[in-house]
């Protein structure tokens, strides 16, 4: 059996993101090994927007709230991107992920064109969203900041955070104090 019959009989005849049936075709999930387990099957408008990210719109990844439980990894991965791309923390907070599939995902995240830092990384938090210069995150665990005689506790906000040369980091104020902090501990408000 081909892939495409193979995936086409996995959903159903319909696109396994958005549930379009029509101009379905194969579309690799990179990085991928040629294998229907790493393809998904998606109408023209998802592969065009897929392979087009800085023209995401909105309101067609709707979906994604209810393609992002699929039992399917490579549809996992894909959800998990493009809810990355499009910036949507809550739906990404109900994404649970195995952890190979999350490494899958992150290994090669849609690139927007906006979230770029001049030396060419993205600045990202625990669960792989970009930062930008002004973004509000939480910390995800207790931080102790040396220097200053205290600790930053798990659930702690950070407003208006700043990017820095090297996209690892963030600076933000806690306590009155301007601090340098690990983007991976980190989650965007």
């Amino acid at each position: 059996m081909s892939i495409e019959q193979t995936l086409k009989e996995r959903s159903g005849g319909i696109c396994e993101l958005c549930g379009a049936s029509e101009n379905l075709g194969v579309f690799e999930v990179s990085p991928s090994d040629g294998s229907a387990d790493q393809a998904v099957y998606l109408c023209a408008t998802c592969r065009t927007q897929i392979e087009n990210p800085a023209d995401l719109d909105r309101d067609h990844w709707r979906c994604l709230g209810d393609s992002m439980w699929s039992q399917t990894p490579a549809v996992q991965v894909m959800a998990y991107r493009l809810l990355s791309a499009l910036g949507d923390q809550d739906q990404l907070d109900m994404l649970y992920l195995e952890d190979d599939v999350k490494s899958w995902a992150q290994a090669q995240m849609l690139k927007t064109g906006s979230t770029e830092e001049t030396s060419g990384g993205v600045t990202r938090d625990s669960n792989g969203t970009a930062l930008n210069e002004g973004d509000t995150v939480t910390l995800i665990k207790d931080l102790e900041v040396k220097g200053a005689g205290f600790t930053a506790k798990r659930g702690t906000v950070v407003k208006n955070i700043r990017l820095t040369d090297d996209p690892k980091y963030i600076e933000g104020k806690i306590n009155g104090s301007t601090i340098v902090l690990v983007a991976a501990y980190m989650k965007k408000a």
